[in-house]
C-alpha cells in the first residue's frame, strides 16, 4: 500500500530521507563521519558507493562545494532566451534557461563553489560547442531533441521517469498519470511530477511534454511561457 500511496518502497524512501538529511549534514557537522551518523547510516563503510549516483560525488566533495569536480559551461542566447550548458568528462550534467547569462553561471557556481569550473581544454572544447550547437537547433526548429552524452543523478525512481521522458516524440504530449503508469506505478502521479520537476538537464529530457490531465500545461521551471513556445515549435516542425 506504501509503495502504491508514495511511489517507491519503504526502504527506498527512508534511503532517500537519509540522502536528503545527508546533504544539509555535510554542510554544518564538524566532520563527514558525524555528519553520516547524524544523517541515520549506521557505518560509514558503504556511504560512498550508495551516494556516488545520488549526489554525483562523494561526500567529501559535496561537502566541500564541489572540491576535486572539475566541468565547465557555455551559455548562449536561444529563441527561448539565453541556455547555459554544463558538462563533467563524463557528459552534460545542467543545463539552465533564464532571462540574464551571468545569473545562470553564478547559480552554476553556487551550487558547487569549490568545483574547477572553466573552459574545455582545447583538445575537447569544439565537442561541447557541437553539443550546444545542435542544442540550439532543436530550440530553434522544433526537431526531435538531439541524443547527446549526459552525467546525471538521480534515484531510482527518478531515473526510470526520466528514460520515459526521453520516449516521448517531439512534438507528443503525455499526462502526469501516463508519465506514472509508463514506469509501472500508476498510483505516483504526484511522484511523477516531482521527478520532472527535478530534471537537471532541460530539453535533452524533455520534461515539457508533460501535461496536466485536464490538457493545461501545468509548471515548468523555466516558465509556462517557454513551455508553450518549445511544444509550438515541436508542433509545427512535426507537422512541415
Amino acid at each position: 500500500m506504501f509503495t502504491r500511496l508514495v511511489g517507491v518502497s519503504p526502504k527506498r524512501y527512508v534511503e532517500a530521507a537519509k540522502l536528503r538529511t545527508l546533504r544539509t549534514e555535510l554542510r554544518g557537522a564538524a566532520s563527514v563521519t558525524e555528519a553520516i551518523y547524524a544523517a541515520g547510516f549506521g557505518s560509514g563503510s558503504r556511504v560512498y558507493e550508495r551516494v556516488d549516483g545520488r549526489i554525483g560525488m562523494t561526500p567529501r566533495q559535496y561537502r566541500e562545494g564541489g572540491r576535486g569536480v572539475t566541468m565547465t559551461f557555455v551559455v548562449r542566447p536561444t529563441a527561448i532566451g539565453w541556455l547555459l550548458m554544463a558538462a563533467t568528462d563524463r557528459g552534460i550534467c545542467s543545463i539552465r534557461i533564464g532571462d540574464d547569462a551571468d545569473a545562470l553561471a553564478e547559480e552554476l557556481r553556487g551550487e558547487y563553489p569549490a568545483a574547477t569550473i572553466s573552459a574545455m581544454p582545447n583538445a575537447t572544447i569544439h565537442e561541447l560547442q557541437r553539443w550546444i550547437a545542435a542544442l540550439e537547433r532543436h530550440v530553434a526548429e522544433g526537431g526531435p531533441s538531439p541524443s547527446l552524452p549526459l552525467d546525471v543523478r538521480g534515484t531510482a525512481f527518478q531515473i526510470r521517469v526520466w528514460s520515459f521522458l526521453q520516449r516521448i516524440p517531439s512534438g507528443e504530449v503525455v499526462s502526469y498519470a501516463e508519465v506514472a503508469a509508463g514506469v509501472g506505478q500508476p498510483t505516483a502521479t504526484r511522484a511523477a511530477a516531482r521527478a520532472c520537476a527535478s530534471n537537471p538537464v532541460a530539453l535533452l529530457i524533455p520534461c515539457h511534454r508533460v501535461i496536466r490531465g485536464d490538457g493545461s500545461l501545468g509548471g515548468y521551471r523555466w516558465g509556462t511561457d517557454r513551455k508553450r513556445a518549445l511544444l509550438d515549435r515541436e508542433r509545427r516542425h512535426r507537422t512541415a
